[in-house]
């Protein structure tokens, strides 16, 4: 067994289109830009950890991508940018946001409490609680100190934050199927809680001003697709859940390089987007093409990738060959929900999988990182 190698920053990789040339989709590349010495990726395999159970919440609240333009027409209409721009150049059409009533945190707990439930796993029996949420509503402590309270986690089960940006839910499950893989615990649960409301609430103040151009604009149009959603999933043995879906291993890739192009805060996130996109399909078939030697990934039967915009999974279809009837996505209708996107996906789509079916979770996260995991269903 190989040791598992290895903020709101990084929700993804964003739209280009035609409204600005600096927006404009560049050609995937196969190479990264820095020297040969540093190039390589982290491989990991399990051969006794499987995915027991995925569950995720949704938000109450619809926002759709026409309201939050019809709230930045003043700015829109300045600048001469025609309405639409987050259907066409995102494939944003609406997201979701927490209700009255509703946040992340609750809902997270909700998520939580029904993996356990469909893994038929006691709280009492978990060993580790990873939580992977970019959104926070402090520093410290750590989210995960709430969660592992109103779960009800014993006090012998580990708890800690793990933030990557959106690839964060991803580093967690590995980390976790290390802990298992080693005999350190024998349950664990992976969550994420992403609330998006307040980003966006003060991106639309703020790109209201007179003082805004295209430019700045743009830069901060990531943040306009971003949605709020919560998820959950349960590790456990595979030789004790013969039902699980087995965790397989998977390969991490790092491309620093680019740690600047993707910085968010409280107040917004600012992005190069043409910079980013390029940046970031370098990295993924970088990954992918040394990935070749040790796994065969060309004919998965389903590939769940973060779920950015149309620009991004169709950059990343076309780069690698992908079957584009085998990448399901939700963005058109949840947006980017960070870390979350993943599980939510593979939550959404698990009714449809097949005992034996060969599925790949694909994260990519501001950084720049990348990371794929195999599973066995």
């Amino acid at each position: 067994m190989h040791t598992p190698s290895v903020i709101r920053s990084g929700l993804g990789l964003q739209g280009c289109g035609r409204e600005l040339a600096h927006t404009q989709c560049p050609a995937p590349s196969t190479a990264v830009t820095t020297g040969d010495l540093l190039h390589g990726n982290a491989t990991t395999r399990f051969d006794d950890v499987a995915l027991i159970s995925v569950a995720s919440q949704l938000p109450g609240r619809v926002t759709s991508s026409d309201d939050i333009e019809r709230r930045l027409a003043s700015a829109l209409s300045r600048m001469h940018l025609k309405p639409g721009l987050l259907r066409r150049v995102a494939g944003v059409l609406e997201r979701r946001n927490w209700a009255e009533g509703e946040s992340a945190d609750t809902s997270t707990v909700i998520a939580a409490k029904r993996a356990l439930a469909e893994a038929g796993v006691d709280p009492g029996e978990v060993g580790l609680i990873i939580n992977t949420s970019v959104t926070r509503k402090h520093l410290e402590p750590s989210v995960a100190v709430r969660l592992h309270h109103e779960l009800g986690l014993p006090s012998s089960a580990v708890n800690f934050d793990v933030a990557n940006a959106c690839l964060g839910f991803i580093n967690g499950m590995s980390l976790a199927a290390g802990m298992i893989q080693s005999g350190q615990v024998r349950y664990a649960l992976i969550v994420n809680g992403e609330d998006a409301d307040d980003v966006q609430v003060n991106t639309v103040a703020r790109l209201l001003g007179s003082d805004i151009d295209r430019d700045s604009f743009m830069s901060e149009f990531a943040t306009l697709t971003l949605g709020s959603g919560s998820a959950a999933a349960v590790l456990g043995r595979a030789s004790e859940h013969p039902e699980g879906h087995r965790i397989l291993g998977g390969v991490t890739r790092a491309a620093t390089q680019f740690h600047e192009l993707c910085v968010g805060s409280v107040d917004g996130m600012f992005t190069d987007a043409k910079a980013l996109l390029k940046g970031g399909m370098e990295l993924v078939m970088s990954a992918w093409k040394e990935a070749r030697t040790d796994w065969s990934w060309s004919d998965m039967d389903r590939y769940i990738t973060h779920q950015v915009s149309a620009v991004h999974t169709n950059a990343i279809v076309k780069a690698i060959g992908l079957d584009r009837k085998r990448v399901p996505v939700t963005y058109p209708h949840l947006g980017n929900v960070g870390p979350a996107s993943i599980p939510i996906t593979l939550d959404a789509e698990k009714a449809t999988l097949r005992s034996g079916d060969r599925v790949l979770l694909m994260g990519v996260g501001s950084g720049l990182n990348t990371g794929m995991l195999e599973l066995a269903w």
